[in-house]
């Protein structure tokens, strides 16, 4: 005898709606799954977006600590040389004061990559990777002071690493050298 309070369709419609979207499934909605924080779509009925907050759901990572809180021992800027056409607002950060700030950022040069952020622990394990293509120079600069360890306050150097086969580069990548 079947039970007249148990409806199999609507059952199935409600694990539907409770199901994660796959990377793919996400990618194609606009979201990058793997990036994209619960905390922010909680934030999508400020811009009238209520309609893609169900989507968002699906495909958003529950935040371990908000994000604010989060900081890392070490950074490390990767970049390639010959994108800093495309991406001007990196090398400006790169080439202003501003990385002296961080003693515990390293800008590294790796040929064709475009601009990264790898963010370690204290035993120097990636934790993190962003891409920060569309960062401005001042989002670069304070996402830095904001997630960054304040250790080593008082040290005004950070260091540069050079791919090998760039000898050919401007002076300006060597005066940086640790």
């Amino acid at each position: 005898k079947e039970n007249p309070e148990f409806n199999p369709l609507l059952f199935l419609q409600c694990q539907q709606i409770r199901a994660e979207l796959t990377a793919a499934d996400c990618r194609g909605l606009g979201f990058i799954k793997a990036q994209l924080m619960c905390s922010s779509c909680d934030k999508l009925d400020d811009f009238g977006l209520e309609a893609i907050k169900p989507h968002c759901k699906q495909c958003c990572t529950l935040d371990q600590q908000p994000a604010s809180q989060r900081t890392y021992a070490k950074a490390i800027l990767e970049v390639c040389t010959c994108k800093f056409r495309a991406y001007p607002q990196i090398q400006a950060f790169i080439q202003s004061g501003r990385p002296a700030k961080f003693p515990n950022l390293q800008i590294k040069y790796v040929r064709g990559l475009d601009p990264v952020v790898k963010l370690l622990d204290a035993s120097g394990k990636v934790q993190e990777t962003l891409s920060i293509t569309k960062w401005n120079t001042d989002t670069v600069e304070e996402f830095f002071e904001t997630h960054l360890a304040k250790e080593g306050a008082g040290k005004s150097s950070y260091s540069v690493v050079e791919d090998a086969e760039d000898e050919d580069e401007e002076d300006y990548l060597r005066t940086n050298r640790i």
